[in-house]
């Protein structure tokens, strides 16, 4: 099956709807993390995401997935894209700014350029992605700090753990094209929550213990708004992207989260970027723009 691999105008709209639920979402799991460990807010993250898109499966009447091969992809596909990444991320966020965070998170859209390259051939890189994939690199490492990678603290770990997650979030993107091509995206969605589920409940279990319901009601509204709207809604939105505009482009959401993640966390938090990390987020985001042509494009037609 031939895949687009271009952004239309719909999959933009859907594009920067994703972008405000996944901006809030970083907000609401550093909420949580003030109560929970970062394991057991992964694990309700993955588990109430999973119970929602299965009702919604049943009640659509979907087609169950019975396939032995499927059911495996979409264990991998909840490693990669929901337990390595969220897992990473949420600890990171014990020491990282939730506006820092998200410009981290930004750097999806370069792994998943280049994962993409490697692995499709309709999505190789030209000297235009090149060049924007390079800049957005700089970007990163201005973001992170030469200094803070030479003293190598605990808050310079936690960052580059939060970059690891994006490179793991590239790999993912990969697979579900490669893997979940052609399978209805609320099931692909479902499928994939409970293979990270059942990775989620014995590790947080063994390392954090049993998780309590005994939270207070800031945490459980944290929980409910990252699982339910971040999770469940998001991934239903994240799977439709996917088919419209193939894996790199999808990357591209992630320029789209940093300016309401960054508000929200100044609003509610009152966390403070210093000015390498906004001029880290300005390099990457000239990147992505670069590598998605649009409006070079323009500009040159007005010329």
């Amino acid at each position: 099956m031939t895949q687009q691999t271009t952004l239309t105008t719909r999959a933009w709209i859907e594009l920067t709807l994703l972008a405000l639920i996944w901006g809030g979402s970083f907000l609401a799991i550093r909420t949580a993390l003030d109560e929970i460990g970062p394991l057991t807010s992964v694990l309700h993250r993955t588990f109430w995401a999973m119970l929602v898109l299965w009702a919604i499966v049943l009640a659509t009447r979907l087609p169950l997935p019975r396939s032995p091969r499927l059911w495996g992809a979409f264990l991998v596909m909840g490693l990669l894209n929901n337990v390595i990444p969220f897992s990473l991320m949420a600890w990171g966020q014990l020491y990282v700014p939730t506006g820092l965070t998200s410009i981290f998170n930004a750097a999806s859209a370069i792994f998943g350029i280049v994962v993409a390259a490697l692995v499709f051939a309709d999505e190789r890189i030209t000297p235009r992605k090149a060049f924007g994939v390079g800049l957005g690199f700089l970007g990163v490492c201005v973001a992170i700090g030469l200094d803070a990678l030479r003293q190598f603290d605990t808050t310079s770990l936690a960052q580059l753990a939060i970059v690891a997650g994006t490179v793991s979030y590239a790999f993912a993107s990969a697979w579900a094209r490669k893997t979940l091509s052609g399978v209805p995206p609320l099931v692909a969605a479902a499928g994939m929550l409970t293979g990270s589920s059942l990775i989620m409940i014995p590790f947080a279990v063994s390392v954090e213990g049993v998780p309590s319901f005994d939270l207070d009601a800031r945490t459980w509204t944290a929980i409910a708004y990252y699982a339910i709207f971040a999770t469940a809604l998001a991934y239903l939105l994240y799977y439709r992207v996917l088919a419209m505009a193939g894996s790199g482009n999808l990357m591209l959401v992630t320029l789209l989260i940093p300016p309401v993640a960054i508000t929200l966390g100044a609003l509610v938090r009152d966390e403070a970027l210093h000015p390498g990390e906004y001029l880290g987020f300005v390099l990457l985001a000239l990147g992505l723009t670069i590598i998605d042509g649009r409006l070079w494009r323009r500009r040159a037609t007005t010329v």
